[in-house]
């Protein structure tokens, strides 16, 4: 059985209210179109999740609400407060947790681009996969049966909104 991790960051949030609470902070307005572009392209290459979970995060939750109307099929979706700013030890084990056959996440940085990295068998020949800006995405294919058996797996798929034509990084 091949299981299936789609892992994104939040696409680019707003400052433009100083003070803000991080946790309060909506996407900008070219987040936004990042968002939308994301949601367009996984559609187009069918990575269609069965679950995604999601950071409570305001922007975190305004990304994937924007790459929801681009999917031909709506996930079941679950908003988690343990995701914001989780580490990629704590990621990992939301992830071991579940039963999906494909997953989504979307969180923030470090801990997504991390996880990202420690979960490719191999990186793509992609000159942000290392710095991972928003709404950078990754989609990992795992030859196991099970999310708790998860070691390292294939790198199917890595795209920024640069690479989609919506500036972003």
């Amino acid at each position: 059985m091949t299981l299936r991790l789609i892992l994104t960051r939040h696409a680019k949030s707003s400052w433009a209210t100083p003070g803000q609470e991080d946790h309060a902070r909506p996407l900008a307005p070219r987040g936004r179109a990042a968002a939308t572009a994301i949601g367009h392209w996984l559609a187009v290459q069918r990575y269609l999740p069965d679950l995604v979970l999601c950071s409570s995060a305001v922007r975190t939750q305004q990304t994937l609400s924007l790459i929801l109307p681009g999917l031909p099929r709506q996930p079941v979706i679950s908003a988690r407060a343990a995701l914001y700013h989780a580490s990629p030890s704590q990621l990992r084990e939301i992830i071991r947790r579940e039963t999906a056959p494909c997953l989504m996440l979307v969180g923030h940085n470090p801990g997504i681009g991390l996880l990202a990295a420690g979960l490719v068998t191999t990186p793509p020949r992609h000159e942000r996969f290392d710095d991972y800006p928003t709404a950078a995405t990754t989609v990992i294919d795992f030859a196991v049966p099970s999310w708790a058996d998860i070691t390292t797996g294939t790198c199917v798929a890595f795209v920024t909104p640069h690479d989609l034509n919506a500036a972003e990084d």
